[in-house]
């Protein structure tokens, strides 16, 4: 896992003097020490006539001999790659490329890709199994190829000023270029208070930066840049039995974490207590006790929850019993952690830098702490992350009062997005026109299957919503709290053969005899002990305690109190007042099934601290 950033342009040499090198070096090293925390093991530049290339390393494969950018020459042209990410058929990969006479120098997967894209050109993405977003300066045709992994576990943003193309892991990569300025216009707000935490694919929210859509690769050229859609769910008939489908589902599963059990420093996992991290952490620990060594695991918690804890029909009961159970079931090193809510208010201005942007409030600020204190055992994690989305584990798959009607489930009631928010700018953002667009959009790109009724095509639809939109938001959250920290998080579930494949899977046999998740509880009967096997899902923990809602009130209240700060351009300062006044719901979210109203409060906190620290230029 690492950090790229760098720039191409076809109306400029950037090596043309002295003078010019240097300072296009000054500015390649600045987009990498802006996002420096990804990993700063090694760096290194890459300078020529129409590119420059940067990178920030966090050792994992072949820690001696990886260093980037890499350079290979062949048939007497220079080819460079940097590459954030893994590749876990790298060993297959390389036996391929040999064949074809390519000599390696190391055994790190930056390799494998470089000289993929040489035998390949573009069409290498599709060879790679994992989760990456590189960039390859090809010297024989004098192109750029951008490209990003197909789940979208790993960021890439840019940008176009002046015909220069500008690329970085991180928005904040892009603003240590001199040429990028941040600038927020209404679309940008709408997505703030529409679709925020989410995005809209490819927006980077702040006026003219995008996202690679995951599953795109573009190329950069003297006529401009061409992008190309390599991957996407496609809707097949399911020709397999019941039993066919477990047997399947339990390959996929077990080759994909042991695949991603494939590193040069140790490995632990998340453990949560839940079915997706438990099974897992079965699978891990199974793979390290047979070479010799005993799995590390972390759970997480916070600190007063065995007496605030609130239970509701999004968030039943807590996780520790649950953990364990599963210790006693399993020998690991394992570590409690917990959270208070000092340090969770402390770390929301600091989870908002992790993003660029405002995210899901607490629950980013709780993971970046606890990544964090992984960071101090282990480099690698594996985590549960996905498997809800991919197997139906959310209520909006199968309540019908959040299946039924149009909008994006976990995001159905945006009034209440609004509530805080000055009526006339309110009026201006047309929030409800704009959501319900950007939904219109994207359910126009499921793909459909002849034959289906309307409840399955329904519930078709709801799956691919949640794997390409809700799902982004959970994958962003990770890679930017524990990278923020070095921590590379690895996501077993969102290998691309389960999603394609799980994708076409009935429902009927995904939630048989009306179990959520029941062909994934099937799958690994025997493996995980019975109570988590049939445990009730359950989400990541937040926090119940009352001290930490009054910590949050009492700080949008000095906000409010301040009319110097640029927020209150945007909110009703007896909106808020009201607002805080009114006893909290812990059961009705108004994002995914953790953020209610005291997330509300946090959210607006960090879009305050998001405009005093990014100081955007507003253009409405």
């Amino acid at each position: 896992m690492c950090g790229i950033s760098g720039f191409c342009s076809f109306r400029e040499n950037y090596t043309q003097s002295e003078k010019s090198s240097d300072r296009r070096l000054g500015i390649l090293k600045a987009m990498r020490l802006a996002i420096a925390r990804r990993g700063n093991d090694q760096t290194g530049e890459y300078l020529r006539k129409n590119t420059g290339l940067s990178h920030t390393r966090l050792s994992i494969r072949d820690i001696a001999g990886g260093a980037q950018p890499m350079i290979r020459k062949q048939n007497g042209a220079e080819y460079a790659v940097v590459f954030n990410g893994e590749i876990y058929n790298t060993d297959e990969l390389t036996r391929n490329l040999k064949s074809f006479g390519y000599e390696f120098q190391t055994s790190c997967d930056t390799e494998a890709i470089l000289y993929a894209y040489i035998q390949y050109g573009t069409k290498c993405v599709n060879y790679l199994n994992g989760i990456f977003a590189f960039a390859v300066w090809d010297g024989a045709q004098n192109k750029l190829m951008l490209a990003r992994d197909r789940a979208g576990v790993k960021p890439l943003f840019y940008t176009l000023q002046n015909g220069e193309l500008i690329f970085g892991s991180e928005i904040k990569a892009l603003f240590a270029h001199p040429d990028v300025k941040p600038r927020i216009t209404a679309d940008g707000f709408r997505e703030f208070f529409g679709i925020g935490p989410a995005r809209t694919h490819g927006c980077g929210v702040f006026d003219g930066i995008s996202e690679m859509i995951p599953g795109y690769f573009a190329v950069f050229g003297e006529k401009g840049m061409e992008f190309h859609q390599y991957w996407d769910l496609q809707s097949r008939e399911h020709t397999d039995s019941y039993e066919e489908t477990v047997d399947k589902v339990s390959y996929l599963v077990r080759d994909a974490v042991t695949r991603q059990m494939i590193s040069d420093v140790p490995v632990c996992s998340f453990l949560s207590g839940g079915i997706d991290s438990t099974i897992v952490t079965a699978i891990s620990a199974e793979y390290i006790k047979n070479a010799g060594g005993k799995l590390n695991t972390f759970s997480f918690d916070f600190s007063g929850n065995d007496k605030y804890f609130t239970s509701n029909s999004f968030q039943p009961e807590r996780d520790r019993p649950y953990v364990d159970i599963m210790l006693s079931h399993i020998d690991t090193n394992h570590t409690y952690l917990e959270c208070d809510e000092k340090h969770l208010a402390e770390l929301l201005g600091e989870a908002m830098r992790a993003k660029d942007l405002p995210g899901m409030a607490d629950v980013d600020a709780s993971l970046l702490y606890f990544c964090r204190l992984v960071k101090e055992k282990n480099k690698v994690a594996l985590t549960g992350e996905c498997a809800d989305e991919i197997f139906g584990g959310y209520p909006w798959f199968y309540r019908e009062d959040l299946l039924s009607g149009d909008g994006f489930p976990w995001s159905r009631n945006i009034s209440v997005r609004q509530c805080l928010l000055k009526d006339g700018f309110t009026e201006r953002l047309g929030l409800a026109d704009y959501v319900n667009e950007r939904y219109r959009q994207a359910v126009k790109a499921v793909p459909r299957l002849d034959g289906e009724t309307p409840e399955e095509a329904k519930r078709r639809e709801i799956t691919y919503l949640n794997i390409k939109w809700f799902m982004q938001t959970l994958l962003d959250r990770m890679d930017r709290t524990s990278m923020y920290s070095g921590l590379e998080a690895r996501v077993p579930f969102a290998d691309h053969r389960i999603m394609e494949y799980v994708f076409n899977v009935p429902w009927e046999m995904k939630r048989k005899n009306g179990v959520e998740k029941s062909l994934l509880r099937d799958a690994f009967k025997g493996v995980i002990p019975d109570e988590l096997l049939h445990r009730k899902k359950s989400p990541y923990p937040k926090t119940y305690d009352p001290a930490y809602e009054k910590i949050l009130s009492d700080r949008l209240k000095a906000i409010i109190a301040d009319r110097s700060l640029p927020v209150n351009e945007f909110i009703d300062k007896e909106k808020v007042l009201r607002f805080l006044e009114a006893p909290n719901e812990y059961g009705k979210p108004w994002f995914g099934q953790l953020m209610t109203a005291v997330q509300l409060t946090a959210y607006i906190i960090q879009f305050s601290d998001w405009l005093n620290e990014y100081k955007p230029e507003i253009a409405m």
